[in-house]
């Protein structure tokens, strides 16, 4: 069975880091590329954060140049360095595995992320 298990997320003040970590089990995503989607409350779930199996990546407009996502193959996991946070950041976030912009089929049960002004 497939898992992707999200962690690292918690309250910080506005102009802080935060690093989610997102470890998956059940099967190698290798090869795969691996995203980060959020969600805040009473909004679509939107595409936060891609990397490549080949470790490129890719970053929706709002996160650009505060947001870093990286993965460790050999430790099925991928982390989302997050810093100068804003209150505007406030959102669960999901790892997921096998898509890039739009979603592939696998997601994480989501961290919640909550940046104080």
């Amino acid at each position: 069975q497939v898992q992707l298990v999200e962690s690292g997320g918690g309250l910080v003040q506005a102009g802080g880091s935060l690093r989610l970590s997102c470890t998956a089990s059940g099967r190698t995503f290798s090869t795969d590329a691996m995203s980060w989607f959020r969600q805040a409350p009473g909004k679509e779930r939107v595409f936060v954060a891609y990397i490549t199996w080949r470790s490129s990546t890719y970053y929706a407009d709002s996160v650009k140049g505060r947001f870093t996502i990286s993965r460790d193959n050999a430790k099925n996991t991928v982390y989302l360095q997050m810093n100068s946070l804003k209150p505007d950041d406030t959102a669960v976030y999901y790892c997921n595995a096998g898509g890039g912009t739009i979603a592939g089929p696998y997601w994480g049960q989501g961290t919640q992320v909550t940046v104080s002004s």
